[in-house]
């Protein structure tokens, strides 16, 4: 009886333990759409470091523009993106699948930019004028 009742309690006890740190969001962004919004603002964060002009020429805030994308409001992507990275594990996976999608990304880009480069580069034409003839000319009189 003492057993049975031990293991109840520590069943309950462990049970009890998988309480969530954050409760879910009633308008919880979907995982797949949240990766997206994810890689676009980091595309956008990348942009912004690389050439902040490109983006001041246009007069629209980035992060708004994002939003409006995948129609979702910035509370609810800040209350989404607080209910996922409550779970570390989670959240980490979640940054490494962004991080592959934006090396391949990347690798496409290069290689775009490699071939245009080859386009423009001028073709070297052979201005070179024939060899002078090397030997006795005087038979050929």
């Amino acid at each position: 009886m003492k057993k049975t009742i031990l293991f109840l309690v520590v069943l309950t006890f462990l049970v009890s333990c998988k309480e969530e740190v954050v409760q879910k969001p009633e308008r919880l962004i979907e995982k797949d759409v949240m990766l997206d919004i994810m890689y676009d603002l980091s595309v956008l964060e990348a942009i912004k470091y690389q050439n902040p002009v490109s983006l001041d020429t246009f007069k629209i805030n980035p992060r708004d523009f994002i939003l409006k994308k995948y129609k979702v409001d910035s509370l609810q992507f800040a209350k989404s993106n607080v209910y996922y990275a409550s779970d570390y594990e989670d959240y980490k996976l979640m940054f490494e699948q962004i991080t592959k999608r934006l090396e391949t990304t990347k690798k496409s880009a290069d290689s775009l930019v490699t071939v245009e480069k080859k386009k423009k580069k001028p073709v070297v034409q052979n201005n070179k004028k024939p060899a002078p003839i090397v030997g006795d000319t005087t038979k050929l009189k």
